[in-house]
């Protein structure tokens, strides 16, 4: 039987989602817990990769098992497991055919940048001190929803199919004094949302004007865009499948 877990993580101290030898990575330690629980090397299929640092408050993965035992408090046994940076809210059944990579409809990003010193956000957002152009910033923003292409924001030497994503949402939002960009698509290239915000931020200080990024995306040259924000600001919010998959959190 197939089986969907739903999670979330504070990447400070991972090297990213996928498991790697040599590096303590989320997939690695969700695996080996639940291969202890189970006693069954369990392997697990996840919905994207997230890079080193980077922090994800919704994540899908899938893996194949049979009748899980004592499935009621299955998920409070599982947490019991992890390191108190992972936690698991729900394991449940799915068709045998379903993929938690494949089937995703669409992935949502936020990346959280504070502009006045916070001792409780220095791991959580990146920290900038010169005055943000925002309403530029969200001009900037909205070039992204009429392109496709976005080979300038990919990292080098990736091997993809195709630099296509279909980007319906972007913009910039203060909350609480946090000022958030919320980035939506049915897919992201490696290391892309982060350096769509460091190409946003040069807008708002002043470094390129709009034309200027009109350009960046037509150029599809990674070295005109603007530097990679630090993966401790990005956070993987929300990952969507068809109602026949997962219905509102499972």
């Amino acid at each position: 039987m197939r089986y969907f877990i739903r999670f979330s993580y504070f990447g400070k101290q991972y090297h990213g989602w996928q498991k790697q030898p040599n590096a303590i990575t989320v997939q690695g330690v969700l695996e080996d817990a639940l291969s202890k629980l189970l006693s069954q090397e369990i392997i697990l299929m996840g919905a994207g990769r997230t890079d080193a640092g980077v922090h994800a408050k919704e994540l899908y993965a899938h893996f194949d098992f049979g009748e899980i035992p004592q499935k009621d408090n299955f998920v409070f046994r599982l947490n019991s497991f992890l390191p108190k940076d992972i936690a698991v809210q729900d394991v449940f059944l799915v068709p045998e055919e379903a993929h938690a990579r494949f089937n995703a409809v669409s992935r949502t990003y936020e990346y959280w940048i504070v502009q006045d010193k916070n001792p409780f956000l220095i791991h959580h957002a990146h920290f900038i001190k010169y005055p943000l152009d925002v309403k530029k910033m969200n001009e900037a923003a909205l070039l992204l929803l009429d392109h496709t292409d976005f080979e300038c924001f990919s990292k080098s030497n990736t091997e993809v199919n195709t630099f296509n994503c279909d980007i319906t949402h972007a913009a910039w939002r203060l909350d609480g004094g946090v000022l958030i960009f919320t980035i939506t698509a049915d897919r992201f290239l490696r290391n892309m949302v982060r350096a769509v915000v460091g190409t946003l931020l040069d807008v708002g200080l002043g470094k390129i004007n709009i034309s200027s990024v009109k350009a960046i995306l037509k150029s599809k040259d990674r070295s005109n865009a603007g530097a990679s924000a630090p993966a401790k600001g990005l956070y993987l919010t929300s990952v969507l499948y068809p109602e026949n998959i997962v219905k509102i959190h499972g």
